[in-house]
């Protein structure tokens, strides 16, 4: 019997309608565009901010759409793993309100938490129970609504943030595709780096947190970049070394879009020209978990069966890795559609 692997198969996005430009952050900060440009290459960000709507919304138009463009029918999906680090609820699961939404009744889901490293960890995870030969479909998806812990009064991390949501379909091969290899860690040193200060069983709620923005992002941002810079440097030279891959056989990088500065750092150790770079940071600004199937979903016209893809990113922990995968179809020629 031939080895299984998890392979995706679809992707689907979204992203609010609603852009907040650089122009409008600088009537709220004293900042402008050369300086928000000049130091993380962001221009703009979508913004969930319709009253009442969580990370679900996004989640759900996003898996909405891959449950289209795969032609998946609901009750065969075995599987919802949701990463997120803005869940509409501390409970119940983001993952169990979007399999009502879709009408799943043979899946389990469950959240996955690593922040920015999210979508690396769904997409382990997932790919393990698919090797295990039980589960056949999986939806993952990175979703965050970044602008729910935002303080917009903080010049330093106000400009970084967008909210967006991407789900892959993952299903079983014996083809030689899908994830590969992958290198995975977390360190645990970067509590005082980054981090939201209140909000948890350690600090909980209070006009006193409220008041003096505890449940919004709090970052160093030097040390982070330090450890970003490094960290995602090191893991993909190390899953590039040890699956025999050069800069001529990588056909894509996909970094986390969480600062131009970290992207550039990322590609000029692999020595890689930026046109092999999954960059789309300047449209959407850091969306968390989101990012790399973002990056999947605006990319994914250019992508062909067989290519060889990293994915890399850092985050909140600290966390970090990368994965190696091939990429597991030729897309056929569509319009990105809001469902």
């Amino acid at each position: 019997m031939k080895r299984l692997n998890a392979v995706i198969t679809g992707v689907g996005g979204y992203v609010p309608d609603y852009i907040l430009t650089n122009e409008e952050i600088s009537r709220m900060v004293d900042t402008n565009d050369e300086w928000i440009m000049t130091r993380v290459g962001i221009k703009e960000r979508h913004i969930l901010n319709e009253e009442g709507l969580g990370t679900s919304y996004m989640a759900r138009k996003a898996a909405k759409q891959l449950m289209q463009r795969t032609g998946s029918n609901p009750d065969d999906i075995d599987m919802v793993i949701v990463a997120t680090t803005t869940p509409d609820y501390p409970f119940p699961s983001t993952a169990s309100i979007l399999c009502e939404k879709l009408g799943l009744k043979n899946a389990f889901a469950f959240d996955l938490q690593a922040a920015c490293s999210g979508f690396l960890y769904a997409l382990e995870t997932a790919s393990n129970f698919i090797r295990a030969g039980r589960y056949k479909k999986i939806i993952i998806v990175g979703a965050d609504k970044m602008s729910s812990i935002t303080n917009y009064t903080d010049r330093a991390t106000c400009p970084l943030f967008g909210d967006g949501a991407a789900a892959c379909m993952l299903e079983a091969t014996e083809e030689e595709l899908g994830v590969i290899d992958s290198l995975l860690r977390t360190d645990g040193k970067g509590l005082p780096f980054l981090h939201e200060k209140a909000g948890g069983s350690v600090c909980p709620p209070s006009y006193f947190t409220v008041d003096n923005h505890m449940h919004c992002v709090y970052q160093e941002g030097r040390t982070v970049f330090k450890y970003a810079v490094s960290n995602m440097s090191d893991a993909c030279n190390a899953i590039a070394q040890r699956n025999h891959l050069s800069k001529e056989t990588i056909d894509w990088v996909i970094p986390h879009q969480a600062n131009m500065r970290i992207i550039d750092a990322v590609a000029h150790r692999l020595e890689l020209p930026h046109e092999k770079i999954m960059i789309n940071i300047e449209r959407y600004g850091n969306t968390s978990a989101a990012t790399l199937p973002l990056c999947l979903w605006d990319f994914e016209q250019k992508l062909k069966k067989g290519d060889n893809i990293i994915l890399t990113a850092f985050g909140a922990g600290f966390t970090w890795g990368a994965i190696y995968l091939k990429w597991g179809y030729d897309a056929d020629v569509c319009t990105k559609q809001d469902s």
